[in-house]
């Protein structure tokens, strides 16, 4: 059975929900927060492991980073290459799935944004990825991980939603299971007579799994937090933040 993230489809089709414009223009906020949290310096090399159509690769570009970025969805490396062209900015794409993606030694830092995380249905399939990431960094090298905390879904964990945008309504069902390993979502796109069904699955991880499976990877620390201000991961975070250290 095909693992639902290599759909084309469903990344076409969803584009827009996932990538609004707001969540765009975010990216540059969110490069000054990592940057803060990271105090690395042009022309350090940053690894955007998981980029989608480009927002922080190319932010990291305009800011003179030696970026690359790495994504499995040809269309969104596609978009992120015409941007890259139109502004005359220096990025690599690789169109790799995360766990077969490895240049040893070759990162000052990498990041993982946006629950670009937690895909596989095999849990060693995320152990290989880490390693790749760890392999990956130089000595010394930083990972910066982001993804929706096992904790803060539970916490406000709604069975289905729904959200108007324009003139498309995306609805979402939502189902825990393997005993809150994981996360199905249907999501159901309805514009005018059309409508497109789709289900995305995570694997959840809580704040001492994900650093658990980073220290498993071969990572010497590990350091969480629940924004990417560097706020504690405690009942007020909004996001896991996972920040490990080669």
């Amino acid at each position: 059975m095909a693992e639902w993230f290599s759909n084309d489809e469903f990344w076409a089709r969803f584009e827009d929900y996932m990538f609004t414009p707001a969540r765009l223009e975010a990216a540059r906020a969110e490069v000054d927060r990592f940057l803060a949290l990271f105090d690395v310096q042009p022309p350090a090399a940053i690894l955007d492991l998981g980029c989608g159509p480009g927002r922080h690769t190319l932010e990291f570009a305009r800011r003179r980073f030696k970026v690359t970025g790495v994504d499995r969805t040809r269309r969104y490396l596609d978009k992120a290459r015409a941007v890259a062209d139109a502004e005359g900015l220096a990025i690599e794409l690789v169109e790799s799935d995360m766990r077969s993606f490895v240049l040893p030694d070759s990162f000052d830092a990498a990041i993982n944004f946006f629950t670009a995380f937690g895909y596989f249905d095999d849990p060693t399939d995320d152990l290989k990825a880490m390693r790749n990431l760890h392999t990956s960094l130089k000595s010394g090298g930083r990972l910066l991980i982001d993804v929706a905390g096992k904790e803060i879904i539970a916490a406000r964990y709604q069975p289905r939603g729904f959200e108007r945008r324009g003139d498309t309504i995306v609805l979402e069902e939502r189902r825990v299971f393997d005993g809150w390993k994981r996360l199905e979502s249907k999501w159901t796109m309805i514009r005018g007579t059309e409508r497109y069904e789709s289900s995305v699955i995570l694997r959840l991880y809580s704040g001492a799994e994900l650093e658990s499976l980073l220290l498993q990877a071969g990572f010497a620390q590990v350091e969480l937090y629940g924004r990417l201000s560097g706020a504690p991961y405690d009942q007020n975070a909004e996001r896991l933040i996972a920040v490990a250290r080669k």
